[in-house]
């Protein structure tokens, strides 16, 4: 198992959280589960950062290239491209 990390500034999070949960079986298609929402605890409350336990790197990197995420990503309102991580466990 491991971990994929998005970072996205978006527009407003009232508009965005909705559709982020809208968008949740098309997540779980992709082998992601478990998503945590944080922003910026001192500095900008609209830098995003979710991160989601991957059951297989290649299904998330899949969605993280996908049409589909990025349509919905401006549909959301976010504002930049987003900086994603997969990260695998080495233990």
């Amino acid at each position: 198992m491991g971990m994929m990390i998005v970072r996205h500034k978006v527009r407003d999070y009232g508009q965005w959280r909705p559709i982020f949960d809208g968008h949740v079986e098309m997540q779980r298609a992709a082998g992601l589960t478990n998503p945590r929402v944080y922003h910026s605890a001192v500095n900008d409350k609209s830098e995003i950062v979710v991160v989601f336990d991957t059951k297989d790197t290649k299904m998330a990197k899949d969605f993280a290239a996908s049409a589909n995420l990025k349509e919905t990503m401006v549909k959301a309102g976010v504002l930049e491209t987003p900086t994603i991580y997969l990260l695998e466990s080495i233990d």
